[in-house]
């Protein structure tokens, strides 16, 4: 199973960000997917760099690595390895 979260509709809301990266990550650990991919969008960064800091902060250790996508800046992949 593979999960998608867009944050472009959000952008500016940091309570909403939270709120929504927060479900995503539970529901991929309660259906234990493969990976999550989570677009940022490009901008300046500073969406990017705040969902690694929620991530690291709140889930640090649940997921297997983060993969920052090569071909397109705004989106990323938080990979999962279940046993």
């Amino acid at each position: 199973m593979k999960l998608k979260l867009d944050l472009h509709d959000v952008f500016s809301n940091g309570n909403a960000i939270e709120s929504s990266l927060r479900d995503i990550m539970d529901e991929a650990l309660l259906k234990r997917a493969e990976y999550v991919e989570i677009i940022p969008g490009k901008g300046s960064g500073q969406l990017k760099k705040s969902v690694l800091r929620f991530l690291e902060k709140n889930y640090k250790g649940r997921y297997q690595r983060i993969e920052k996508d090569d071909k397109n800046f705004g989106r990323l992949f938080v990979h999962f390895r279940w046993k």
